[in-house]
């Protein structure tokens, strides 16, 4: 089979095709391009936030409280949850979110013992910014799709997604 015209994930399962051809192995097709795409796509990502001196973790952070809305204010607990990490990577980020001026931690009114989460005036100003151009950069990433097809690929990813339970 010629394979001068596959891409690097279609070599592969040319490869495999010739050598155990009793396998299906089809899933690479998604599973393989799809991890290959991720790692691409992290790096072209990450570059915008560096550029604020933050990690994909710290903007996460950062997006998570300005999209829950005034005051821009969240449990460490609710941060773990939407930002799908352990309460001790919560922990270091906010530490350094907040050793930068972008966060600060508040008494819960609702139980002194419990602390929330806010963004300062500087972190609301920092994400706004870097949202738009974070947004930007996704457009770029994407633009070789059509409207279409973008809606298409995001319903598909969004039911794998459901049916994996992720």
């Amino acid at each position: 089979m010629a394979t001068e015209n596959l891409d690097h994930v279609g070599r592969i399962m040319a490869q495999w095709a010739v050598e155990r051809p009793d396998l299906d192995v089809s899933p690479q097709g998604i599973i393989g391009r799809l991890h290959r795409l991720s790692q691409h796509l992290h790096d072209e990502l990450r570059p915008v936030f560096a550029e604020a001196g933050l990690s994909d973790g710290d903007f996460d952070v950062l997006a998570a409280l300005r999209r829950s809305g005034s005051p821009y204010e969240l449990s460490p607990g609710a941060l773990g949850a939407t930002t799908m990490v352990t309460s001790g990577a919560v922990t270091k980020r906010v530490d350094r979110l907040e050793s930068a001026g972008l966060v600060r931690r508040t008494v819960d009114p609702d139980d002194a013992r419990a602390r929330r989460v806010r963004l300062t005036d500087d972190g609301v100003a920092l994400i706004d910014r870097l949202f738009g151009v974070h947004m930007a950069n996704e457009h770029r990433l994407v633009s070789g799709l059509t409207d279409l097809e973008r809606t298409r690929l995001a319903g598909l990813l969004e039911h794998w997604g459901r049916q994996l339970g992720v």
